[in-house]
This record gives C-alpha cells, structure tokens and sequence, in this order.
C-alpha cells in the first residue's frame, strides 16, 4: 500500500507532534500512576492498588490501539458503490 503524497506531510507533522508527548520516563509515568491510584484512595502494596495500576496501563493501551486503527484508516483506499438497474425491454 502506498501513501498518497498529500497525507506524508500531515504524518510527519503527526509524528513530530507524538514524539514531543512523549516526554515522561516509564519511572516518572508509574510515578504519576501510583499518585493517581493514591489519590482514589488506594493503599501501596494492597492487591487494590496493584489493580488500579493495571487498569490505568491497559487504559493507556488501549488508547494508542484505538488512535494506530484511526491512523491506518487514513491508508486505506475508499471504495464507491453505484448500482446500474438494467431493465429488459
């Protein structure tokens, strides 16, 4: 599949645009997770917090798979119908 060339633009802005987001270390984002878990009112060390922890991960997850389908969407060629009635005369 090839990219039409009016879309590699718009990528290369996209690109350079997520990889300034992307300024958080693995250490500093668990930091930032265990706050927010504490801030729910979970306890470190409990299975409860261990939990929240995974479901923010697989929240996170699941948002960059959703945002990757809504990118390749962008690849794919668009397919228009037109039925023709033919009518024996």
């Amino acid at each position: 599949m090839t990219m039409p060339r009016a879309l590699l633009p718009l990528m290369l802005v996209a690109a350079a645009a997520l990889s300034g987001c992307q300024t958080m270390t693995p250490e500093e984002r668990r930091a930032v997770d265990e706050r927010t878990c504490a801030g729910y009112g979970f306890r470190p060390g409990t299975d409860a917090m261990a939990r929240c922890l995974l479901d923010i991960d697989l929240d996170r997850r699941a948002d960059m798979r959703a945002f990757q389908a809504r990118s390749m969407m962008f690849d794919r060629p668009v397919i228009l119908e037109r039925r023709v009635i033919v009518e024996r005369q």
